[in-house]
């Protein structure tokens, strides 16, 4: 989650725009992979776990607010963020849709839990570990069971993070230290954030970005991936790669059965610009489209730094227009949510212009044809076994009507509300797809 050590087409930004943040030791701005807020996931190696129990260990650790055992699980929408010190503002967090917040150290966690809010925790223990070669395993072993015996029952802890935008070679390290913080505490992840594939090669050390994610699935067999990538350019265009690289994930993730993350801009910085109602609604759909099991936000908390911008909190504290452009957006994947994590991905694929590397329809799929626009198409087996198809709009200027033509007209299609997560007959008005905006069927054959 960088702002990166990779030129995204922004300025290299100099070491000496540190983020404003010191308590949780963010930097925003970083050349070097340390990047400028939080940072995202670490891997972890399966030790004696099959890599199916550890995806159901991710999938039940994606709970945020401290909720009953009986309760749905929310849909994992992280803000990478610091947990603000003022209780109110953490609550603001709450309400605004967020379920986890992180990466902060432990003072923090009692704030979340007070928030009904899950975090991410960073500390010495979980990242202290130089440039992440030649590990000691005793001593990973040692500040995990540290750690877990200070912090492992807190009700607000969700995972441990480890690093962000790691170099393949880094990847046994990592290994080392998730391994070591799995078996002292099984019960929560280790997290770690991969580069996007507009890195080069030598920034993630593989020969192609597609073996940079294998290689750490095979190295480290995480619980899930997370990856970032920054795309709403500054000009209105989507930059270069950003279906491309959310095909990669899903490739993987099916693959091997693991969970993905997409984080996504929430805020305008060097050449990306501020994201409306239509940007969260794009970036949001489109990663639950490709199977997406959670979506992280850089940032929550604008910083004073360069031409950081209209994040949803300023620099001066105060709630601005993005602020209720994402809480729309995560109100309805919240809506959806309950379904969105039952679901398999069984493909996906673009009808109107077809973005390089990825595909249209084939007769196998369920929709031939949506005239008159540009569309991304997910479809899904729910774990009862029923099917679901989700439709995204990549217009985030224009509305679309949609107009479908099936390869084999089904006999019910319902629509699941993004406003009420209840089916709802799929006719008349609710065939309309606001800019960015997607929609959630079932259809019975």
């Amino acid at each position: 989650m960088n702002a990166h050590c990779v030129n995204f087409g922004g300025p290299n930004i100099p070491a000496c725009h540190q983020a404003m943040y010191p308590s949780t030791r963010k930097r925003v701005g970083r050349t070097d992979i340390d990047r400028g807020a939080p940072r995202p996931m670490a891997d972890r190696n399966v030790c004696p776990t099959s890599m199916l129990r550890l995806c159901v260990l991710a999938l039940l650790l994606f709970a945020a607010p401290c909720a009953a055992a009986d309760d749905v699980l929310p849909f994992p929408i992280m803000a990478w963020s610091g947990v603000p010190q003022d209780p109110a503002m953490v609550k603001r967090m709450k309400d605004c849709g967020l379920t986890i917040i992180g990466p902060d150290g432990p003072d923090a966690l009692d704030r979340c839990q007070a928030a009904g809010l899950k975090m991410l925790l960073r500390a010495p223990e979980t990242e202290g570990y130089g440039n992440w070669q030649g590990v000691d395993a005793a001593l990973a072993k040692k500040n995990a069971e540290s750690l877990v015996a200070k912090t492992g029952k807190h009700p607000a802890l969700w995972g441990y993070y480890l690093t962000d935008e790691p170099h393949a070679a880094l990847f046994p390290g990592i290994a080392t230290v998730q391994n070591a913080f799995l078996a002292a505490d099984p019960n929560h992840i280790a997290f770690t954030n991969l580069l996007p594939n507009y890195a080069t090669p030598e920034q993630y050390g593989a020969k192609s970005y597609d073996d940079y994610l294998e290689r750490f699935v095979e190295v480290a067999h995480p619980p899930l991936l997370s990856y970032d990538f920054y795309g709403l350019n500054d000009d209105g265009s989507l930059r270069d790669g950003y279906f491309q690289n959310l095909e990669s994930a899903r490739r993987v993730s099916v693959k091997h059965n693991v969970p993905f993350f997409n984080v996504v801009l929430a805020l305008a910085h060097f050449t990306f610009r501020v994201p409306n109602d239509a940007d969260f609604n794009f970036q949001a759909f489109t990663t639950l489209a490709m199977g997406g099991k959670g979506i992280v936000y850089f940032m929550y908390l604008t910083p004073s730094v360069g031409n950081y911008r209209m994040g949803p909190v300023d620099q001066f504290g105060n709630e601005t227009p993005t602020w209720y452009n994402m809480q729309q957006a995560n109100l309805k994947v919240q809506k959806l949510g309950p379904i969105m994590l039952k679901l398999k991905s069984d493909d996906a694929y673009h009808i109107g212009k077809v973005p390089h590397d990825c595909h249209g329809p084939t007769d196998r799929n369920f929709i031939k044809n949506i005239p008159g626009g540009d569309y991304l198409v997910g479809e899904f087996t729910h774990a009862d076994g029923s099917k679901y198809v989700m439709i995204v709009n990549k217009d985030v200027k224009k509305s679309r009507y949609l107009p479908i033509a099936w390869n084999k007209q089904p006999k019910d299609v319902q629509m699941i509300s993004n406003y009420s997560g209840e089916p709802t007959p799929f006719v008349g008005e609710q065939c309309w797809l606001a800019p960015g905006d997607g929609i959630l069927l079932k259809v019975r054959f």
